[in-house]
């Protein structure tokens, strides 16, 4: 199962939606990870502005390491189930050295154009950023979904909220093509 991070290219900033795993760790061996990491794509790491973490499983944040000093987004509900469930993900590739987090609580307005919609189910302080683009939007939906069935036949809180955005299309984390429904 693959794990797609996102780029959005706006006019006033770039953003990364999620960061992926960049390093192996034991808690994940049994996943048989094969690694891409950011460093190594066609990616100026430099050039990101804005981080957006949809939520905070390892799976989104193993890559946070390398964009330290860049604001990260994530809804504050999410960073305190982080911080203080255990099992909930890995502590230390959560508050990595100079990772530091601009906490949100519900929705919120990144830049013109760019919306952080909280969206409940995979975790509590889950969000999707949705992207105006025109007639419909366009959402990165991180795990609001892992596949498409879930939003075919939606049955969590967040799902039914990209569901009445009316999406063109959503970008889900564990699928290399977009879901259009």
């Amino acid at each position: 199962m693959p794990v797609c991070v996102h780029v959005v290219d706006h006019p006033d900033a770039r953003i990364l939606v999620d960061t992926g795993i960049e390093q192996l760790h034991p808690a994940a061996a049994d996943l048989d990870p094969r690694l891409w990491p950011l460093a190594g794509q066609d990616l100026d790491l430099a050039s990101i502005d804005l981080v957006v973490n949809t939520h905070l499983h390892f799976d989104h944040c193993g890559g946070n390491h390398l964009l330290a000093g860049t604001p990260f987004y994530v809804q504050r509900r999410e960073l305190d189930d982080a911080r203080t469930k255990p099992d909930y993900t890995l502590p230390e590739w959560v508050d990595a050295p100079g990772v530091e987090y601009v906490a949100v609580d519900g929705e919120h307005e990144l830049l013109p154009g760019v919306r952080l919609v909280p969206a409940p189910g995979h975790t509590d302080g889950m969000q999707v950023v949705v992207l105006e683009t025109g007639d419909r939007p366009v959402v990165v939906g991180g795990d609001v979904a892992v596949w498409f069935g879930e939003l075919d036949e939606p049955s969590t809180e967040g799902q039914h909220t990209v569901l009445a955005l009316e999406p063109e299309l959503v970008w889900l984390t564990h699928v290399r093509e977009p879901w259009r429904p």
